[in-house]
């Protein structure tokens, strides 16, 4: 546990308005733990975080005042006062260690499908649908109708059938997930053809190449980096290949001389060789994005129709819902990889199939969809208003910090959609720049645009932009609640060791 007690002991009090007379270091002024349990602090605390919890904070945060009173030209506090003093440095230790890792934050990165940010926020449909899930019994695995046992991918099977045309579906826990059932299921001490050119690597170090390994498939690259012929493919395929496989480059765009074979181009040849194909589309879309104004991008009946016999793709990226990896498309292929026992260990729970099932069904009413899915509602949002969004944050950053240290600025910029989807394309969007001006912080050091980055990051609800040419750009597409940023601002010039004069007075003329 990180108990930080520096700025909260007694010894910081020295400049404490309401402090009382500070009195000579004497040992038997110091209070023990069995006194500070005794006190009206440390016993709410007891009942909120535990007697051993508390103890143990007492005793760390009483060694610290203990080591500041009995060093050289230190003073010691009344009794009393000391115990409630170490009560209350224990007690915000303990706040600070129990607040939440995943910590709510303000995406202000201009990537709204942000991998390290949680990539897609759920419609309100999927989180009601969660947390029923959660609150009470759920039919996750028995037939209402019959009485019997049923299956936990019916939750998803009919409706992901509907929307893709597929005979079957299952999911499991993540994209990557579902690449290796597949390849593990259909090529198990087999080969699998791949163009050299879709040996892809995402973010975390995922290369294909690796997952076909341990997947227990050998990999036969076909082509080059920037062409491969159907010849190529042809002329690997040997009595050992298990399937051929295309891979959607998600991240990427080879450009310029190049040439690839399409799986309607291959799907002649896979029935002619009686071998499966296997298109992974990565991201994976359920609706053509261009009715939207966005660019479009193949979707997952688009691959079905253009002869891929299974088609893998994410939950939680371009579909807007929770993270799941999806395997449609013939049953007799499907159904392989149901029995796999690895499915078994990559498989969703009630928590996650309730939110999946509930965002699919948003896609049976296309012409809502762009205000029913946070996703592409975000994607959607318009210039116009961002602008009209842009002023009053600006004005809040500026108050926030004062007008004497920073310059804050409306600029035009570009959002991209993130997690790997349409990589080269970016979106019209608003941002707020916040440049240093002058000033120092609290230890004395030249104000920097890292520094301000980090005090917005230390708010309460801490707010994630990026750094761009010397400015700390807030792009605006991803805010959606303007009244919680600007409440949540409250503390920055402090925290950037503001507050002297010169700066009261430049807020002040800024309001």
């Amino acid at each position: 546990m990180r108990l930080d007690f520096l700025r909260l002991i007694a010894i910081s009090s020295l400049n404490h308005p309401s402090a009382p007379t500070l009195m000579p270091p004497v040992v038997n002024q110091i209070p023990s733990v069995g006194e500070i349990l005794q006190g009206e602090i440390a016993n709410a605390a007891v009942a909120s975080h535990g007697r051993k919890a508390v103890v143990g904070a007492i005793r760390t945060a009483l060694d610290i005042y203990r080591r500041q009173v009995r060093g050289e030209d230190c003073l010691s506090l009344p009794r009393a006062e000391a115990a409630a003093r170490i009560s209350a440095a224990a007690v915000e230790a303990l706040t600070r260690a129990d607040a939440p890792y995943l910590k709510r934050v303000f995406n202000l990165t201009g990537t709204v499908l942000h991998t390290n940010l949680g990539r897609a926020v759920l419609p309100q449909v999927a989180i009601e649908a969660a947390v029923r899930a959660m609150r009470h019994p759920a039919a996750l695995e028995f037939d209402i109708d019959s009485g019997g046992r049923g299956e936990r991918d019916d939750a998803i099977r009919h409706i992901l059938c509907e929307l893709t045309g597929a005979e079957d579906a299952i999911a499991v826990n993540n994209n990557a997930a579902a690449v290796l059932l597949v390849l593990n299921t259909l090529g198990l001490a087999k080969e699998t053809i791949v163009s050299r050119g879709e040996l892809i690597e995402i973010g975390g170090a995922f290369r294909l190449p690796d997952i076909m390994a341990r997947a227990g498939t050998r990999l036969v690259e076909v082509g080059t980096t920037n062409r491969t012929h159907l010849r190529d493919y042809k002329a690997a395929i040997t009595p050992a290949t298990g399937l051929l496989m295309k891979v959607h480059t998600s991240n990427y765009l080879i450009q310029g001389f190049t040439k690839e074979v399409t799986a309607r181009e291959l799907a002649p040849l896979s029935r002619e060789a009686g071998l499966p194909i296997v298109d992974d589309l990565g991201s994976g879309t359920l609706v053509d994005l261009s009715r939207w104004g966005l660019k479009r991008e193949r979707t997952v009946m688009d691959a079905l129709s253009d002869g891929a016999d299974l088609v893998t793709f994410s939950g939680d990226k371009l579909l807007g819902g929770a993270q799941a990896g999806f395997i449609v498309g013939r049953r007799h292929l499907v159904q392989a990889c149901q029995s796999n026992p690895m499915k078994r260990a990559m498989r969703l729970d009630k928590v996650r199939l309730a939110a999946l099932e509930a965002t699919l069904k948003l896609y049976r009413n296309p012409d809502r969809l762009a205000e029913s899915l946070p996703t592409l509602r975000l994607l959607t949002r318009s210039v116009a208003e961002l602008q009209a969004l842009a002023p009053a944050v600006a004005l809040a950053i500026q108050n926030a910090i004062g007008a004497e240290r920073v310059i804050v600025n409306t600029v035009a910029c570009a959002s991209q959609i993130g997690s790997g989807a349409l990589p080269l394309e970016t979106i019209p969007s608003i941002a707020v720049a916040v440049e240093p001006k002058g000033g120092r912080t609290r230890k004395g050091q030249a104000l920097r645009v890292e520094t301000i980055a980090a005090a917005f990051r230390r708010l309460p609800i801490p707010v994630i932009g990026r750094i761009e040419k010397g400015a700390l750009i807030f792009d605006l597409r991803c805010l959606d609640d303007e009244p919680a940023f600007i409440a949540g601002l409250s503390g920055l010039d402090q925290d950037l060791g503001g507050g002297n004069a010169s700066d009261a007075a430049s807020n002040e003329n800024a309001r």
